[in-house]
């Protein structure tokens, strides 16, 4: 396989004049499941197999906006912060429920946030809310504010009988980001790599996304997600055995493993992560809630790399130290374990309902 070699100097890569770091983090995951079994029945007969296990799928009274709303809940309930002293939210996500209106400004008044706010919605297929994270890093590092809420956060899209409808999951992620004396992770060092790669695309009106193959996997998601972690990790001088977790992006199963073996990562040191074959890609949140399960679990000094990736294409890749005070924030809300470990099972036809796959 041929990768780009990302150009970079020591400016590429990405520190605030002031550490910052997560002081709060919340994951949501709706209950509902559909067996990857239960799409193969419907379109190859059974044959084939299936990717993943089973994938989570949002109710008739959910989407982005009320999931991202209660990630935000659990990251304030962790952090235990005043939510009017917030001073931006940003909600990434690939499927907000408007067009031509804010997710952000919902998700900002539902958490009790002054008005006086920073809102907008993020988009970057994928990526969407590691790109917000970057910005929330900006803002508070520069110390322009105090707090932000960062938020990567999807629903399932994929066309009916398409290979993505194994895969394309809901859920996501919530960041509270502040200073790195509150802080139970601290953020070291961010880095960026991006190419204009068409790999999967949807246009408006449109109500499914398409995809080009032969592009999704060495010049889209490999290229990226390899080349952003190592040029992260040559810039801060590490190898894969300078970190206790590492967390992909993760379409599937197989990706973000290969991905980890090409840079010397052992099962372990993904495992904890690794969500794709349990609740299916979350898009925008995939690599946010893999954090979040592995924060779940983290000791005092582990150090996590995580690389995000997001089609059109692009990674983000963050080198991330968890702190003290992880022991006492941990348990003030639901874990991400806790989400996945409360399921419900649905069949095709309960599936389509509440995603409207019948269309007129």
């Amino acid at each position: 396989m041929t990768l780009t070699s990302p150009q970079f100097s020591a400016s590429s890569l990405m520190r605030p004049d002031r550490q910052v770091g997560l002081v709060g983090y919340g994951a949501y995951v709706p209950r509902y499941r559909l067996p990857g079994t239960e799409v193969s029945r419907i379109w190859t007969n059974g044959l084939g197999g299936s990717p993943i296990t089973e994938k989570a799928v949002a109710g008739l009274d959910e989407d982005v906006t009320t999931m991202s709303i209660e990630a935000a809940r659990n990251a304030l309930a962790r952090a235990q912060i005043d939510p009017t002293l917030i001073r931006a939210v940003w909600v990434g996500s690939e499927s907000h429920p408007y067009a031509v209106k804010p997710t952000s400004t919902i998700v900002a008044e539902s958490i009790g946030a002054s008005a006086n706010i920073q809102a907008a919605d993020w988009e970057f297929a994928c990526k969407a809310g590691t790109e917000a994270v970057q910005a929330s890093i900006g803002m508070v590092g520069s110390g322009m504010v105090a707090y932000t809420l960062s938020i990567g956060m999807d629903t399932a899209q994929g066309r009916p009988g398409d290979a993505l409808e194994y895969t394309a999951a809901s859920g996501g992620a919530a960041f509270l980001i502040g200073p790195a004396s509150e802080s139970c992770a601290v953020y070291q060092g961010s880095y960026s790599f991006v190419t204009d790669t068409p790999d999967f695309w949807r246009r408006p009106g449109e109500n499914f996304p398409s995809h080009g193959d032969r592009f999704t996997g060495e010049p889209a998601y490999f290229n990226h997600v390899i080349s952003a972690a190592q040029a992260m990790m040559d810039m801060m001088n590490t190898t894969a055995k300078d970190y206790t977790y590492a967390v992909f992006h993760q379409p599937n199963v197989k990706f973000p493993s290969r991905a980890a073996e090409m840079l010397g990562f052992n099962e372990q040191q993904i495992k904890p992560g690794l969500l794709a074959g349990e609740v299916g890609n979350v898009y925008s949140g995939s690599c946010m809630l893999g954090l979040t399960a592995t924060l779940d679990i983290a000791r005092p000094g582990d150090r996590i790399l995580m690389i995000s990736y997001g089609s059109g294409a692009g990674s983000d890749a963050f080198d991330i130290l968890v702190t003290e005070t992880i022991d006492d924030v941990r348990h003030r809300a639901p874990t991400t374990r806790d989400y996945i470990a409360r399921r419900t099972v649905v069949d095709y036809a309960t599936y389509c309902r509440y995603r409207g796959k019948l269309k007129e």
